[in-house]
């Protein structure tokens, strides 16, 4: 499974263009919440730690995205006598390649002031160099991205009396979905320090050091779905779900700095530790609604289909949901798109608001599929995002049933995975692989390899069966299970962990 994330991590992809996602700020290795903010300083040759007040300020305009962080940090440590004053601004610039679906982005430093004081010493950043670089591509279900960055700031010491100068590289890799999103963020900090310090006689002392910082900070937000028993016996709601959205950072910074004793700092012995940083935000909770289907208490499904119909994936309203007649090609289809709530891209929308302008009728692309239907936007937006085709050029079939070879394959399309098995000549891990048809065989190994799918007991995956609601019920929790934990743990921990 490693293997095939892996794999994916190379994709490097981005988010929607101008959009917010979890991100670390100001490639610092610093941690925030709601209220506090805390960053380790090593500007004086050993680790401090700051803490205050972060603010962001966000501005938007076309293909260009402004943010603004201002921080006022003081020591934790009451007894060091210190503050840190810094406000920079961050732009960058989205170009779209339509063709190849995907969004370069480029960040530069457009303004920056940054002041830290510790005991009689004060550091001014006279220059800051930045130029980050992201690569984005759009899946249906979930956004993909990666970048590299590079860096040198310059500081002046009490004016005239020496420079601190930080050299800094890194990458990041993230995703973004409606289910959460994480960016894990890797910088190597190389610091030179040069102070030049008259003694009694008036002879000018230089003293310099020089020490190196990686840092590993990680961003994230998810959502999960939990359940609440009702307490109370005389009520018509025995329990239900609730969505709980849960943000945290955390950050390990390794450094190897000069050894420092009674204010003298010995350049040739080494300081080598790790010091860990989080901050979690209080959790959002969402009550959901609550289904009432009289035919599914008992059936091994049942939690799978309480949980899609209080996420509004299912939205029927008959009091009987029929969980072993087989699954309807629309049905299928309309839940995938309002699992991952999928919406129409930018473009989509102002051909839409083109053709209200023209009065021009639009036209849909499937003779069996209405313009006026209710599920019609679900089959088009599924259409022309590549996560599901028609039967033939001009009818899609929305009341036929689909086997489980075609609603795995969906799900693949709607992840952007359906290029990540070997190539062509491979064999799955299933005894009925010969039975698997060509085209879907590459979505059924990556289902299989990120754990979407498994097989029976007897180690078959029915290719051509058709698929139960029940089935399908099982197969999207799975799906959204994907999206929930296995993403966050490879963009998190594992990067985190494997460095």
């Amino acid at each position: 499974m490693r293997r095939i994330i892996s794999m994916i991590l190379a994709i490097v992809v981005i988010l929607t263009p101008i959009s917010s996602w979890a991100a670390p700020p100001i490639f610092s290795g610093g941690v925030n919440n709601e209220y506090k903010y805390e960053e380790m300083v090593f500007i004086t040759g050993e680790p401090i730690k700051f803490v205050g007040e972060l603010k962001e300020k966000e501005k938007i305009k076309d293909n260009e995205k402004t943010i603004t962080y201002t921080l006022k940090l003081t020591p934790e440590d009451k007894s060091i006598d210190g503050k840190l004053d810094r406000s920079i601004t961050l732009i960058t610039t989205y170009d779209k390649n339509k063709e190849k679906g995907q969004t370069i982005g480029q960040t530069i430093v457009d303004k920056y002031k940054e002041s830290i004081k510790v005991g009689k010493d004060k550091y001014d950043l006279e220059d800051y160099q930045l130029s980050k670089s992201d690569v984005t591509d759009n899946r249906p279900a979930s956004d993909f991205y990666s970048g590299n960055l590079t860096g040198r700031k310059y500081y002046e010491i009490n004016r005239d009396e020496g420079e601190v100068i930080v050299t800094i590289s890194g990458s990041n890799t993230g995703y973004y979905n409606f289910w959460g999103s994480t960016e894990t963020l890797i910088i190597n900090k190389d610091i030179e320090s040069i102070k030049y310090t008259k003694d009694e006689d008036g002879n000018i002392d230089k003293e310099s050091w020089n020490g190196n910082i990686e840092i590993q900070v990680s961003d994230s937000t998810t959502k999960t779905l939990r359940y609440n028993e009702n307490k109370a016996d005389l009520s018509s709601i025995d329990g239900g779900h609730m969505r709980v959205t849960e943000s945290g950072m955390v950050s390990r910074i390794k450094y190897n700095m000069p050894y420092e004793d009674d204010d003298e700092i010995d350049n040739k012995r080494r300081v080598k530790r790790t010091i860990e940083l989080s901050n979690k935000k209080v959790p959002k909770i969402e009550r959901l609604l609550v289904p009432k289907f009289r035919d599914i208490e008992g059936h091994w499904a049942v939690n799978h289909i309480k949980k899609l119909y209080s996420l509004d994936v299912f939205d029927e309203t008959s009091e009987f949901f029929a969980p072993d007649i087989p699954i309807k090609r629309v049905e299928f289809t309309k839940a995938i798109i309002r699992a991952c709530d999928i919406r129409p891209s930018n473009e989509e929308e102002e051909k839409k608001r083109s053709r209200s302008r023209n009065k021009e009728p639009e036209v849909s692309p499937f003779k069996d599929v209405p313009v006026e239907s209710p599920n019609y936007k679900y089959i088009k937006n599924a259409l022309e995002k590549n996560i599901i085709s028609g039967i033939s050029k001009d009818l899609f079939a929305p009341e036929k049933s689909l086997t489980r070879a075609q609603a795995i394959t969906i799900l693949i399309r709607a992840l952007g995975f359906q290029t990540k098995a070997p190539t062509p000549g491979f064999y799955t891990s299933f005894n009925d692989d010969n039975e698997i048809p060509g085209w879907a065989k590459e979505g059924i190994y990556v289902a299989k390899e990120i754990g979407i799918i498994n097989g029976d007991m007897k180690g078959n995956i029915y290719p051509n069966k058709i698929l139960t609601r029940a089935e399908a019920s099982a197969m999207l929790v799975s799906f959204l299970g994907f999206l929930e934990r296995d993403l966050q743990k490879d963009y998190r921990e594992n990067i985190i962990n494997y460095n």
